[in-house]
């Protein structure tokens, strides 16, 4: 199983970090990243196999939301179910 996370937001130092010591609290291994910084603006999606998570996966969103609004940024965590669903429509 895996899951998709969008971070968007105003960039600044450690983003990609702490999402990503949040997964690995969580044993959510990364599997691809991408990211981009237009002018100030920080975009990122990443691929993360949640087959092994250590956590219920609506934990996961939860820390991951509440990362985003400690920094100001629009984090989202989508289960690849939800994700495949709606982009075969």
């Amino acid at each position: 199983m895996k899951a998709v996370i969008t971070v968007i937001g105003k960039d600044a130092v450690g983003i990609l970090a702490k999402v990503s010591a949040i997964c690995s609290d969580a044993n959510a291994n990364v599997i691809e990243v991408t990211q981009s910084v237009l002018q100030d603006m920080f975009a990122m999606i990443m691929l993360v196999d949640i087959s092994a998570l250590n956590v219920g996966f609506s934990e996961l969103q939860d820390r991951l939301t509440a990362l985003g609004d400690s920094l100001g940024l629009k984090i989202h965590t989508m289960h690849e179910d939800i994700f495949n669903t709606m982009h075969s429509i």
